[in-house]
């Protein structure tokens, strides 16, 4: 029955959490599923640790989600809202998309893609234009220039499901205990009840000059972004309040960024495996960081996750 179908990423999405989620839940404050508590993601992307929180923590109060991205809010907010709505336009692009031959596809995407970057539909269409190019551009990748355009090409998918209509419905209605914030991700603080947890998950420092996919939003995340989050951490530290952290593992690359500046916290390495690389041999295992305020884990301890 829908009402019961588990609510899972609508989103295929560069770096997502899902395959992290094992390793998150050993750094879990001790109290999490004794005490009500509220959950605040201040960078959601495609929520993969959101939705695991709200599957799995029914003594979540409620949760706080923020993003930059506007368009990626906008899709949240319409799923939301108006779910149904957004099942009818995503089901007639899958239908126009499936009934096209290869040639065709690859002109109707561009077409979609010249029509998203207008943002002159209304929320309904645009969220399911978000989706659409997410379900048939390259790898799922979500790629803008300085002039806020999609522009990641076309992928190779024969007949990608573009509509997955349960899990929209099962999605609106995990959202429904959740407030959905569009902006800087410091403003999730005046959220913060007496027992948040905070999840951060910011855009990856790239482990070299070419290894970034380019912007996720028209502004970067650089290096002082990454130094006022951490800031953000310590003023969370010293009021109490529980995060844990993800970021790239770029002391493999023989740079101590993340430890010098998280060195009076708890940082592990953890397995994960990636595969938004134009290059088949550049994909594979890789190492990246989980860093928290919480009590230590085990010396050495690498987690790795398949």
């Amino acid at each position: 029955m829908i009402e019961h179908r588990t609510a899972k990423p609508f989103l295929k999405w560069a770096g997502g959490k899902s395959q992290l989620i094992s390793a998150i839940e050993k750094v879990l404050p001790a109290n999490i599923k004794q005490e009500g508590f509220t959950y605040i993601e201040p960078f959601v992307g495609s929520g993969a640790v959101l939705f695991w929180v709200l599957n799995n923590f029914p003594n979540v109060k409620r949760a706080v989600i923020n993003d930059i991205n506007e368009d990626l809010i906008t899709t949240y907010r319409v799923i939301a809202l108006r779910p149904k709505d957004l099942i009818f336009a995503l089901q007639t692009l899958q239908n126009e998309f499936h009934a096209l031959e290869a040639n065709e596809k690859k002109a109707y995407f561009y077409q979609k893609r010249a029509l998203y970057n207008l943002r002159s539909a209304d929320q309904i269409m645009q969220a399911a234009l978000f989706i659409f190019l997410n379900r048939t551009c390259f790898n799922g990748l979500y790629r803008v220039n300085r002039k806020n355009e999609f522009n990641v090409p076309i992928g190779s998918y024969k007949r990608p499901t573009i509509c997955d209509a349960e899990n929209i419905l099962a999605v609106s209605k995990a959202l429904q205990k959740v407030e959905i914030l569009c902006g800087d991700f410091e403003q999730t603080l005046k959220f913060a009840d007496d027992n948040p947890l905070f999840y951060f998950d910011p855009p990856y420092k790239p482990l070299s000059q070419t290894s970034s996919f380019n912007s996720y939003a028209k502004d970067d995340f650089g290096d002082n972004e990454q130094i006022r989050l951490r800031d953000f951490c310590i003023s969370l530290d010293k009021l109490g309040h529980a995060w844990i952290l993800s970021n790239s593992d770029v002391k493999g690359a023989n740079d101590s960024f993340f430890h010098d500046l998280y060195r009076d916290f708890q940082i592990q390495r953890v397995e994960a495996r990636r595969s938004i690389n134009s290059r088949p041999d550049k994909r594979g295992k890789l190492t990246e960081l989980l860093i928290t305020n919480q009590a230590p884990m085990p010396e050495g301890t690498v987690y790795v996750v398949d």
